[in-house]
């Protein structure tokens, strides 16, 4: 059953060498383009932020038809899919950054910094849990099983923190990542730029910015256990899974700046998630279990790309809808009679 397996999710790849080198190189340049536009601290106008959103928009959208025009339809499906499933995903990652950077009270101008850091941090776990997901595929019988497994229990956990109403809190003194620091080293009781240490009475001291970045780099971690068990559950390809974590995460800092006043109005997001990731668990399931029982239907990508439109686009206008505000009252003129 391994070979079965193994031959409808890893050994067909669409990655050649010369297109993984290319993605590979592509995403590093615009890494380092981003170091470079942050370089100088700022506050990011809308316009900036709609600008550079567009543009990571239209970049997978032409990597995507690209895909499908050289590597075929069903290559081109995934990647459409897996694309759309990672950024919904990210938008909730950001709500998360967006009350990161709230309780460490990040200067406006240091914001992007802060996120550029942890999409690095993402990247780089995300490209580790890629590989492993893609050697657990290969060589066991029930990874499906698992991953599927993971997804299910995720989706149950938020769907459970938004029936209770819960709101999403950061106490950052409880956060292990900055208590582990704080016992290293001394912390500077403001932000020095963009400096992570700084010599003070002749010791080495962390700036509050290294302690938000370790943070959101820690967060970065249950991130990637969500998402790329889900975007296996679209593709098994390594290198679109690949692809579609690279372009989903390269656009946060820019989009972060778009949606920073609508997440907060994004109530019903958490519901939409847990159903998407939900559909996926059991897709995953089915899968595994029709490699076992040949009679078990699959679930098709195009039909999980309907579903998480479908969920996504409804989840957006109920949310909309749920926290418009009460229409101003219109004055009554009194009635003249002749």
């Amino acid at each position: 059953m391994n070979s079965v397996l193994a031959s409808s999710t890893v050994i067909e790849s669409v990655g050649t060498p010369w297109l993984w080198g290319g993605t590979i190189a592509v995403v590093l340049a615009l890494v380092v383009l981003d170091f470079a536009l942050t370089r100088k601290p700022h506050e990011v106008s809308m316009r900036e932020a709609i600008g550079w959103t567009v543009f990571y928009i239209a970049l997978p959208v032409a990597f995507g038809v690209f895909l499908w025009f050289n590597s075929g339809g069903t290559a081109g499906m995934e990647f459409f899919t897996g694309y759309l499933l990672e950024k919904s995903l990210s938008v909730d990652n950001l709500f998360v950054f967006m009350l990161l950077l709230s309780a460490f009270a990040v200067p406006a101008a240091l914001a992007q910094r802060v996120l550029l850091y942890g999409i690095v941090g993402a990247l780089v776990l995300r490209g580790i849990f890629i590989a492993l997901g893609a050697a657990a595929l290969a060589t066991l019988d029930w990874a499906f099983l698992l991953f599927g497994v993971i997804l299910l229990i995720t989706a149950v956990k938020l769907l459970a923190d938004a029936a209770g109403g819960h709101e999403q809190e950061v106490d950052i003194s409880t956060m292990r990542s900055v208590r582990l620091m704080r016992k290293l080293m001394p912390v500077t009781d403001d932000y020095r730029g963009t400096r992570m240490t700084v010599m003070e009475a002749g010791r080495r001291a962390l700036t509050p910015l290294a302690l938000v970045v370790a943070a959101v780099m820690a967060t970065d971690v249950v991130f990637a256990v969500d998402s790329v068990p889900a975007v296996y559950g679209v593709t098994g390809d390594p290198f679109l899974v690949f692809a579609t974590n690279a372009f989903a995460l390269l656009g946060l800092r820019a989009l972060y700046f778009v949606l920073h006043a609508a997440l907060s109005r994004l109530v019903h997001l958490a519901y939409g998630l847990a159903v998407i990731l939900a559909f996926i668990g059991v897709k995953l399931v089915l899968h595994w279990a029709h490699g076992i029982w040949s009679g078990v239907p699959t679930i098709p990508t195009a039909a999980s790309l309907v579903v998480i439109v479908v969920v996504l686009v409804t989840v957006t206008l109920t949310s909309l809808r749920a926290t418009r505000g009460p229409e101003p009252e219109k004055e009554i003129e009194p009635s003249t009679t002749a």
